[in-house]
Parts: C-alpha cells; structure tokens; sequence
C-alpha cells in the first residue's frame, strides 16, 4: 500500500467522524427541544384538566399516554356479557360443617380460603388449609378468545346451608354453571361443573382443562421434616396403588398422559384431594418447595394442568369432588377412592404390618387411655412379650456358638496352615452337625424382627394419631423434642438438642455393652465391636435428632426392654456351663452324620487341591 492510498483512507476516516458527530449533536438538540415543549405542554394540560387518571399522570410521554388511555377504556372480552363479569365486583360467600369452613370467592367461583376445624397449627393457631389468595382455580377453554374463568366474577343464583351455586352468563340460555355441596360431617366438597348452551361457543374439537395452583402453608415444626413428607400424588382409574412426584426433593414435575382418577397436593398431614369421577384424560403435576426463609411461611407450590374430555352437547356436565382434611387412614379409607394409600406406611410386608396390626393396635387402646405415650408403651411391651420366642431362640443359639469356642480353637490349632483352610473349614461344619448348632440360628430369629422395626420408623413420622399428642417434656410426639436450642446450626444434626434421641442412643451404648462378651474376642473383631459400641449409638443420635420424637422414644423403650429380657434369659433360661455339657453329650453319642450334598462337594474340592499341590511339588522336585 502506498503514501497516497493511505491518507486517502484517513481523509475519509475523518469525514466520516466529522458527519456522524454532527448529526448526532443536532439529533441532541432536536430531543431536547421536543422535551422541553412536551413537558410545557403537559404541565399546562395537568394545570387546565379537572381531572386525570391517576396511572395516566405517571407517564411522561404524551404518545404511550394517550395509548394507555385508549387500551385502557377498550373491552377486553369481545362478549359484553364477559366484558361486564370481568370488571364486576368480587363477593365471598361461606359453606361450613362441623369439619371445614370454606370461603368461596364470587372471582372464578372458588374456594378462596379452607379452615381445618378441631386442629391447629404447631404454634397454636387456627389450621388454614388454603389461605386467602393462595389458591387460583380456573376452568379453561377456548371460544373464539381464550377463556380462563378465574377471570370473571361469577353470580351467585342460589345458596342453602350446604350449597352454593355459581353462573356465568354467555348469551342467551348459555352459561357456566358451579354448584358446591358440602354435606354434614364430612371434609369432602363436592363440586359439578355443568356448561348449559356451550356447545355454540366451544367447538367439538376444542378442549377444556382443569388449571390449579395451590400454595400449601407450612403447618408443623420441623420444615425438614414436614418437607421430606409432603409431595403430589395420583391415581390412575383401576390401579390399587398410588403414584407420587417422589419425596425429598427439591422441586418435582411429571407428564401423564393417560387418565387419573384423582390427585393430591400432599402436606405431612393434611392434604387439598381433587377427584375426578369421570377421570381426567392427562394432565401435567408439578410442585416447588418454599425457602425455609419464606417470610409467608409457605411450604411447597403445587400445580394442575388437567385435561378434560369435551364431547360439544347442549348440556354437559363434569362432577368433581374435593377433600381439604388431615391424613388420617382411617378417615382417608372411608371414602373408598384409594385415599388412603397417600400415607406412608411402607411396602407390602411393612404397610401391611402398619395397616392392620399398629394402626388398629392405637386405635383400639385410645379408646381406653388418651396418653399416647403410655399407648406406645403398651404397644412396646405387646411387640417384645410378641416376639420373645424368637429372642430366646437367638439368644441360645449365639450361646452355643459361643460355648463351642474352645473346640473351634483347637480345630484352627490343627490346621493353622492356609492351604488346610477347606479341611478345617469341613471339620468345623462337622462339629456344627453332631451337636445340632446351626451358624445362622442366631441371624434368622433377629432377621425376623426387622420388619417390625421397619414399620415403627415408617410409622411414627406418617402417624396422624401422634400429630400434636404430648408426653413428657414433648409437647408433640409426631416431630422431634426440643429441650434445647441452638445459635448455630449443625449439619445433619440440626439447631436443637432432641432429649428423646440422646436418651435412645444411651439405651443402645449399654445394650451393646452388655452384648459384648457375647462377641468372639481377637483383633479380627476389634472394629465390629468399635462400630457396635460406639459408632451406631452416635449414628442414630444424630438421625433421630430431626425425627419424630414418638420415634426415639419407641425406639430407647425397645431398647430397655431387650436390656431387661437379656438379663432374664441369662439368669433363669440358659446356663452356658450346662449348654456346653449337653452339646459336648450330644457330640459323644452322635452317629457318623451322612455327608450332605455339599460336604460331598468339599469333600471332592479338598482332595482336588491336594492332588494339586503335590503335583506342583514333585514338579518343584524334579527340576532341582
């Protein structure tokens, strides 16, 4: 490139600067005398109106004014009878029993606001459901505009004691009808939906869908553990059981596209049910847990989209049913739509343990004794006076294994070299036979037990019947015993000190205790003892520390009581020194036992191996 060509291009660099930086300050200046003109103006119109709409006056520029003006008194609904429902004033109306109050607002005719009757919330006060303006019910469809009936404010056309009945007008003998009942004694609102005269409106290829989200508060103490209980469930129209967004998460959204009987926005222990009794079609579920900070004590946000089957009639009707009431299984079964299996007691075995032995155990003693910790008392000494055969049975079990130590010494003295491992191994199993012991007498009994213990820890934290039932120091056996809180907070821990869960792991150090002669000693051992002693009394402490105190407690009187029939067995039911006499007369009398199958196949195995061995030996021979 040469001296010309370059300042040719800076020449033209310079000219295009010059004529941009002009335009620009004459463009300043052009602006700026058109503002100063417009607010002239304006003040004088502010000045000379007699009045002016308020969100008018807070626009500056006179154009979006005079466009804000125009939308503003434009209607938005091209039905004048839907232009005037939107813009009419909302009322509330009230359906009550001796269980719920329910307030219906006249803006998308629904429930606005759901009391809980005979229950409180963990703080003592009156137990809302649904707060005011937390629920936004609407039916959505489309006509020739896109119709959403939480915008309109419906007419109330009748009202009785247990009804309510809401219309909104479309035309001439056309309209959307809702018709609440809610009937004496019960948590269930019925509600039909009828669309009189619609089919001129909504075509037959058009859909109508269900649209509900529901902020459900929080409710109890703890918000780890009522959030780890709550969630949305549903039921497929057929199915015996009941499917759910899962536990324990964050948030949660699922597609179904097939039809669903009913679903429920789940909290620990009460629950909004909308149930469908022509089932919807599909629909898609979704929930999001509130911050533990939320300053409205919100607990989750759970929301509907539920679609409809519309086949266009002159009349047609969709009957629904909602239920605002607490988890409770026997109130919940009483319906026979399956709600019950929303609590949860655990799979088959665990739920079938919970269903029909602890549930209608608490319920048969309530009748009797109101104090729920002195129940779970009972229900402790029934549990292990239940089991207590298959306690004796692994208790001497474990005795005789323990007892038969020094034959199992001498027989490891024998063959202390590895490559006699199998021949030891078969004389031990020899030794098990002639004088009846069995290596896993012990585990079956205790393996037996665990499906109760599993059913106490589904149990408690899903149990209504603990829900604020105090005993001691717990003011409410369904949540953790706080006797101290902490400035801080404790990973996995938490910021309070539970007196139930520290006492359950006291019970199971002196449990374990107690149980540690009756563990082969050596060095091999060493760690299982370490862990038993003091690793899962530490363990448990930390995880029961959030859970139900109902839970802990169960859990340390379990724990004293095995304490108490340990003793007892050792002092009057097994004497060791005569155990190991009988088992070492039994030995002695004992006829040659015919080899099973599997000592055949040890038999062989040994004999294999040491054929190989001395090949390898003669081999390591022959070479030197």
């Amino acid at each position: 490139m040469n001296k010309n060509t370059v300042i040719g291009f800076v020449l033209i660099g310079l000219i295009l600067f010059g004529f941009s930086w002009y335009n620009t300050k004459q463009f300043n200046e052009q602006e700026r005398a058109r503002f100063v003109a417009d607010s002239i103006a304006q003040a004088e119109a502010l000045k000379n109106a007699p009045k002016v709409d308020s969100v008018i006056m807070a626009l500056n520029d006179s154009v979006a004014r005079a466009q804000m003006a125009q939308a503003y008194a434009a209607p938005v609904y091209k039905d004048s009878l839907l232009e005037q429902a939107s813009k009419a004033q909302e009322e509330f109306f009230t359906l009550e029993n001796n269980k719920i109050k329910v307030t219906f607002t006249s803006k998308g005719a629904q429930a606005s606001q759901v009391l809980v009757k005979d229950y409180y919330t963990h703080d003592s006060l009156d137990l809302y459901l649904m707060r005011k303006g937390a629920s936004q019910f609407a039916i959505d469809f489309y006509t020739d505009q896109q119709i959403s009936t939480a915008d309109f404010n419906f007419t109330k056309v009748a009202q009785s004691d247990s009804s309510l009945t809401f219309r909104l007008p479309f035309g001439e003998n056309a309209y959307i009808e809702h018709e609440y009942v809610l009937n004496p004694d019960e948590y269930m609102v019925d509600f039909n939906l009828r669309m009189v005269g619609m089919d001129r409106y909504i075509s037959r290829k058009s859909g109508v869908a269900v649209d509900w989200n529901l902020d459900i508060p929080r409710l109890e103490r703890g918000y780890e553990n009522e959030k780890n209980y709550s969630t949305i469930a549903y039921k497929f129209p057929g199915d015996e059981k009941v499917e759910d967004l899962g536990l324990r998460k964050a948030d949660s959204k699922e597609d179904i596209s097939t039809k669903v009987e009913w679903f429920a926005f789940q909290q620990q222990f009460f629950s909004a049910i909308m149930l469908a009794k022509n089932d919807f079609e599909s629909g898609k579920l979704s929930y999001k847990f509130y911050d533990v900070s939320d300053e409205d004590l919100r607990l989750m946000d759970c929301n509907a989209e539920m679609n409809l089957e519309y086949s266009a009639a002159p009349v047609v009707e969709y009957p629904f049913s909602f239920y605002y009431g607490p988890n409770h299984y026997k109130t919940l079964k009483s319906y026979d739509y399956g709600f019950e299996k929303i609590v949860p007691l655990g799979g088959w075995l665990i739920g079938w343990i919970n269903r029909v032995i602890i549930i209608n155990f608490f319920d048969y003693l309530s009748r009797f004794i109101s104090n729920f910790g002195i129940i779970i008392l009972l229900m402790t000494i029934a549990i292990k006076l239940l089991i207590s055969p298959l306690t004796l049975k692994s208790y001497v079990s474990s005795a005789k294994m323990r007892v038969l130590k020094p034959e199992i010494d001498k027989i490891n003295e024998k063959y202390p070299k590895q490559e006699d491992a199998m021949k030891k191994q078969q004389e031990i199993m020899a030794l098990y036979k002639k004088t009846g012991v069995s290596m896993f007498g012990g585990c079956l009994p205790m393996l037996l037990q665990f499906p109760i213990l599993f059913a106490m820890f589904r149990f408690f934290p899903a149990s209504f019947e603990l829900r604020q039932q105090g005993f001691l120091w717990a003011d409410d056996l369904s949540t953790y015993d706080a006797i101290f809180e902490l400035p801080f907070h404790i990973p996995l821990y938490g910021d309070h000190v539970s007196l139930f869960a520290i006492l359950m792991a006291v019970s199971m150090y002196f449990y374990s205790k107690m149980n540690m002669d009756q563990m082969p000693s050596g060095n091999e051992m060493a760690g299982m003892r370490t862990m038993q002693l003091y690793f899962m009394p530490i363990f448990l402490l930390v995880l029961c520390n959030n859970f139900s105190s109902g839970l802990s407690y169960y859990y340390m009187l379990s724990n004293l009581f095995t304490i108490a029939q340990t003793w007892v067995i050792r002092k009057y039911f097994v004497d060791e020194k005569k155990l190991y006499a009988q088992l070492q007369a039994k030995a002695a009398n004992a006829k040659a036992p015919k080899k099973s199958k599997f000592q055949q196949r040890l038999d062989e195995m040994y004999k294999q191996q040491q054929e190989l061995q001395r090949q390898q030996q003669q081999m390591r021979n022959n070479k030197r």
